[in-house]
């Protein structure tokens, strides 16, 4: 615990502060945790990001990382980002010839999935930034650690039922409701204090839910591969997916709702 409580100490000193003046900064901090995401993907799978077909994603994936704000240098070159990424799919589809089926298919597959996976998330994390303002960037996160927070106390406390002991033994139907409670908290809390919009409140249940399902899916994933965590980046938390699981789902859905 006394680790846990250091590192994101740490980490959060360094990441709030990037986040908060935003700007070319926080492109950098966007680029670098989806590339580190997308290796803890590629690790999982015991395939090679220092690879011929490894650069292809992680270009694919910083293709799909370029910002809106920054989409008139693309401009210039007359190529849209759908362009881009089409170029590095056909591109990683043509490396299975390269290696005569040493990569195939179904690696190739993989790596796109991984890469919109990593890649819409963290997208939105910066979009959310940009378009929504700092203060949704701190609503996904308060709200998020609250029905983290919510789901592993009261669930400890009360709960009896296991919510998906397939994927995530631990974790129940108590401790997931509870976890939805707090959140909204959260969300009462920002519409009193914040100029957020009151019907954040509604939304924040189903943004709670999908976090959850986040959770769930990067549970999915070490387990199908048979890992404990993502990654040892963070000492006491895991890797970036095991930290950021939650937000992937949330942050696309904070523009769909069109809160801003």
């Amino acid at each position: 615990m006394k680790q846990r409580i250091i590192t994101g100490v740490v980490a959060a000193a360094l990441f709030l502060p990037i986040v908060y003046y935003s700007g070319i900064p926080l492109v950098l901090l966007t680029y670098f945790l989806a590339t580190i995401g997308l290796y803890e993907l590629y690790k999982m799978k015991n395939l090679n990001l220092f690879s011929g077909h490894g650069l292809l994603s992680v270009l694919f994936l910083w293709a799909l990382l370029f910002p809106e704000k920054y989409m008139h240098v693309l401009d210039t070159f007359y190529y849209s980002k759908t362009e881009l990424c089409i170029v590095f799919i056909l591109l990683l589809l043509a490396y299975t010839v390269i290696t005569k089926n040493r990569f195939t298919f179904e690696d190739v597959s993989f790596t796109i999935l991984s890469a919109l996976y990593v890649g819409i998330g963290f997208y939105f994390f910066f979009e959310t930034r940009v378009d929504g303002g700092l203060v949704y960037i701190l609503y996904s996160l308060f709200m998020i650690w609250a029905t983290d927070s919510g789901a592993y106390f009261i669930g400890k406390a009360l709960g009896k039922r296991k919510l998906w002991p397939e994927i995530s033994p631990n974790k129940t139907v108590e401790g997931s409701i509870g976890g939805v409670v707090c959140a909204v908290v959260v969300a009462v809390l920002f519409v009193l204090f914040t100029d957020i919009k009151g019907s954040i409140i509604g939304i924040t249940v189903i943004l709670s839910v999908f976090g959850q399902i986040g959770d769930l899916v990067e549970s999915a994933f070490k387990r199908h591969f048979n890992v404990k965590d993502s990654g040892k980046i963070l000492p006491g938390h895991g890797g970036i997916l095991d930290r950021f699981d939650s937000l992937l789902f949330v942050w696309p859905l904070l523009h769909l709702f069109h809160l801003w």
